[in-house]
């Protein structure tokens, strides 16, 4: 018996904000220096290497919590199970509730307990509880989940991944543009046939200041007294080539299926470029080719809402939402995520 997605959603923002946005916008380097090309160079650039055409933001009245809780409410009735026979609600995110215009988020209470008073479940037997993992923990959230169950300790989990980056952007930082909001959730139980986990891995870096690659830092406007998501684009990418596939692999062969049937890989929608080498640096290590129909993506619209990445574009593929790319009953596919930590995860999963 394995652990199976009984029902999935989504909640993804109304506001669009192209690249032309940014055309007007201040970009300097770390050292607050303007660069020398023009804004129109920088995101022309910055599409080319990311992908990213536009991503979706939240409105000022909306919080993670809200689209948590709608992600949540959506793949409840897509499992159409009982709200109150869910045991766990674990809640993904970075910076939790972060109202906007604010210059701080709300820790307390926990994003988690109030997805739980929104959706209107009673049952205290419902632990609701956040888990920060960087990008990779909506991922994680499953593997808890998946324990949890094998563990006899929960029968029914809900699994969110939600954020909205677009409060924690530096606005003089050009890595701004590829941050954005979202939210993706799943209900996660006991199966009665073959469906659901098989394998997982995960793995976190720290010995070579890993730590250091994504993070909480100054504005490079050295009036700006706030601190927002800072990330060493390089560093990151060739950190994630280097490991993700390897963690990928570990996942894969612990499973026991072989390359051949993997129809889909989820990852995290990072960066475009950045996530097809890691899909080839994987099928180089079977010395396989990379299947042309791998590798669904929702980056180019969506651009990187973080821990929602992936549920979401789960979401959508399930639903028969993204061109060319279907997955049927019993198709094997693979999760895999890699962010601040700096971890790396990875689920082998049964549809």
């Amino acid at each position: 018996m394995s652990n199976f997605i009984s029902g999935t959603g989504s909640a993804v923002p109304t506001i669009i904000k192209k690249n032309s946005d940014f055309t007007q916008a201040r970009f300097v380097d770390e050292e607050a220096n303007p660069f020398p090309t023009e804004t129109t160079e920088i995101i022309e650039k910055f599409s080319s290497i990311t992908g990213i055409e536009e991503r979706r933001y939240a409105p000022d009245n909306i919080n993670s919590s809200d689209l948590a809780a709608e992600a949540a409410a959506k793949a409840i009735e897509k499992a159409t199970i009982d709200k109150e026979s869910i045991d766990y609600i674990i809640v993904a995110h970075n910076f939790g509730d972060t109202p906007a215009n604010a210059a701080q988020s709300e820790p307390l209470p926990s994003v988690a307990s109030k997805v739980k008073t929104l959706l209107g479940i009673v049952n205290p037997s419902c632990v609701a509880y956040d888990l920060l993992f960087g990008c990779p923990g909506w991922v994680e959230g499953m593997i808890q989940a998946n324990a949890f169950i094998n563990a006899g300790i929960a029968k029914r989990c809900l699994v969110i991944g939600a954020e909205t980056l677009s409060r924690v952007i530096d606005p003089v930082d050009r890595d701004s543009m590829i941050f954005a909001d979202g939210a993706g959730a799943s209900i996660i139980e006991a199966s009665k046939n073959q469906a659901g986990i098989i394998a997982h891995k995960s793995v976190t870096y720290t010995s070579n200041n890993e730590i250091d690659m994504l993070f909480y830092g100054s504005s490079y406007d050295t009036s700006d007294p706030n601190k927002y998501i800072k990330m060493k684009g390089r560093k990151v990418y060739e950190f994630a080539l280097s490991h993700v596939p390897q963690a990928m692999k570990a996942c894969l062969d612990e499973s026991g299926i072989e390359i051949g049937e993997l129809k889909k890989i989820f990852i995290h929608q990072a960066n475009m470029k950045m996530d097809e080498a890691i899909i080839k640096r994987f099928y180089r290590l079977y010395r396989t080719p990379t299947p042309e129909d791998v590798l669904p993506m929702n980056i180019q619209t969506h651009g990187n809402s973080s821990v929602a990445t992936i549920p979401t574009l789960y979401d959508q593929v399930v639903n028969n939402e993204l061109e060319a790319h279907q997955l049927n009953k019993g198709d094997v596919v693979l999760f895999a995520s890699v962010g601040a930590g700096m971890n790396i995860n990875a689920i082998t999963y049964r549809v």
